[in-house]
């Protein structure tokens, strides 16, 4: 191996690295606030994607496409979520130069505010990413949920829960 195709794995791996660390940043802005009533920091979360992100959140809501527009949508998630705790695992990361792709499974412990429900949500994240100025953010982001079920019914009983 020559030193060039060693800085090239080495530099593979930094990327990957530092997808994962954007993906744990995004987590945390969605759980961690201030304010225990707003759970999602939406500024936060918004500088994560580029200014043309395409975001896909699958049955709980609308496809929406740029920045502003995602920093608007998680600006409004009190009024349908007051708690939410994000697990992000398994990832599959690849790199190729200033782009790359990922798979993310999620569980997510949430309390949705109609009714005050505790729920239990799962699935699956579909990313594409873009290096813009040196740092890695989400250019395309979509959820397939396997479930959305109340805590005290379990997802056998209801796989998804009324929002």
């Amino acid at each position: 191996m020559d030193l060039e195709e060693l800085e090239n794995r080495v530099r593979a791996l930094e990327d990957v690295e530092a997808i994962r660390k954007m993906k744990v940043l995004y987590a945390e802005a969605c759980d961690i606030n201030a304010d225990p009533a707003v759970p999602y920091d939406a500024g936060a979360i918004a500088g994560l994607f580029t200014e043309d992100a395409v975001f896909d959140p699958g049955p709980l809501g609308d496809k929406i496409q740029g920045r502003e527009a995602i920093r608007q949508a998680f600006s409004n998630s009190p009024t349908w979520m007051s708690f939410a705790v994000h697990y992000v695992n398994n990832p599959i990361i690849e790199v190729d130069g200033d782009t790359g792709k990922g798979t993310w499974y999620l569980l997510q412990a949430a309390t949705f505010i109609n009714g005050n429900r505790a729920v239990w949500g799962s699935g699956r994240y579909d990313e594409e990413y873009a290096k813009v100025n040196g740092e890695w953010k989400i250019s395309s982001w979509k959820l397939t949920s396997f479930f959305w079920t109340p805590f005290d019914e379990g997802w056998a009983k209801t796989q998804f829960a009324d929002m």
